[in-house]
């Protein structure tokens, strides 16, 4: 990675035809879950561990120093920015008018499409009226509110520390500060959760009345906290054929609230209720990842940052990019990532991007019911709904 971060001449060629986007990544929560592996920090793993350098008093600085290399990188590139994401980690950690001052960064440098999607993930504690008003105020116009379950003792497995009811009530306070579309995040297949239960989150995140609503099935990474009390023996894990039932379960209910699919995960009342950014990605679009561990890619070039607060904002101290490795795609990486990607989508994958081998698959896959007889008469490959509860055997197939 070149300290100053330049970037091949070639992955500018043809960009204006390809949507820019920002993710900006906030590493610091309050505590840590059980389930996670994300790149994020607790106020004690900092400790002495970056001194001032990993703060969140100056990281809305620090990160907008990396806004304004970008600039310098992608040079004259003349497109403004079509989504900024705020992720983490807890994004409300900080005061809403540093995420404010973030989103100025990437309008200064860049402008703002006159149709910018602006989100920020939120935890529902960390957020009050006054606070989603500054922030609507500030331009965002989305906002994603990590939900997971509506029952007590699911919250306890996972380690979320929020009051159940407190999500919808967040979705209520949104929406009288002017927010356009607002998510839900669930997760189903936590151990200990029931059927019922399941229902009864789906249920209550659909009477909050959001736009739109994520469903991920947990995925016990090795190394996180909830992975050591399945090794110990302290809860178990839930199987596959579980996992399979919740989903079908949220298919339904959420189909008849009025949700369509449009990602295998993630459902929405409305086209414009999609999360554009999100799109980006699977559509390998260009973005910028901004902050610590974040990972960018333009044009056929990935690359990726440091991992820890401190030593990010001491590379952006000292003119350096904070990059710490990238990769060039070839045209074989490409194809691939879009059948992975692509096929997850409602829209499907273009049957013509598969090579023999993945298009004797595709032919398979559809006889066997997993993939939609009419899409597929048009040259497409989309999941049938038993084809999103295989979709992972599905890509593996016909990325061959």
């Amino acid at each position: 990675m070149p300290e100053n971060g330049a970037l091949p001449a070639q992955a500018l060629d043809g960009a204006a035809a390809r949507p820019l986007g920002f993710y900006l990544h906030v590493p610091y929560c309050a505590s840590r879950c059980g389930y996670c592996d994300f790149n994020t920090y607790t106020a004690n793993e900092l400790r002495g561990t970056g001194g001032v350098l990993a703060s969140r008093d100056n990281y809305a600085d620090t990160l907008a120093q990396e806004i304004r290399l970008a600039r310098e990188v992608l040079g004259e590139d003349p497109r403004p920015a079509r989504t900024v994401f705020f992720g983490g980690g807890t994004p409300t950690l900080l005061p809403a008018a540093d995420l404010v001052r973030m989103l100025a960064a990437v309008r200064d440098e860049f402008g703002l499409a006159p149709d910018a999607e602006v989100t920020t993930e939120a935890n529902p504690e960390s957020v009050d009226p006054a606070y989603l008003a500054t922030l609507r105020e500030g331009g965002f116009n989305r906002i994603s509110f990590g939900m997971q379950s509506a029952r007590p003792h699911v919250l306890r497995v996972l380690d979320r520390n929020h009051t159940p009811g407190r999500p919808e009530a967040c979705v209520a306070e949104a929406r009288a500060a002017g927010f356009e579309h607002v998510n839900l995040d669930l997760i189903y297949g936590t151990p200990g959760e029931s059927d019922a239960d399941w229902r009864a989150s789906l249920e209550a995140a659909i009477g909050a009345g959001p736009d739109h609503v994520s469903a991920y099935a947990l995925i016990v990474e090795e190394g996180t906290g909830l992975a050591r009390r399945i090794r110990r023996g302290e809860i178990p894990m839930t199987d596959d054929d579980e996992h399979a039932d919740r989903y079908l379960i949220a298919e339904e209910l959420l189909a008849k609230a009025g949700f369509s699919w449009y990602e295998v995960s993630n459902w929405a009342t409305s086209e414009p209720a999609r999360c554009l950014h999100n799109e980006l990605y699977w559509r390998g679009a260009d973005w910028w990842g901004a902050g610590p561990g974040a990972h960018s890619h333009v044009g056929g070039v990935r690359w990726w940052n440091v991992k820890h607060p401190g030593a990010y904002a001491a590379a952006l101290a000292e003119g350096r990019s904070p990059g710490a490795g990238r990769e060039l795609l070839g045209e074989e990486d490409r194809r691939v990532e879009r059948v992975l990607l692509e096929l997850r989508l409602r829209e499907g994958c273009p049957l013509d991007l598969l090579l023999p081998a993945g298009r004797a698959a595709a032919a398979r896959h559809l006889d066997d019911g997993l993939l939609d007889p009419e899409a597929y008469g048009k040259g497409a490959a989309v999941l049938t709904l038993r084809g999103r509860l295989l979709a992972d055997a599905v890509v593996r197939d016909l990325v061959d």
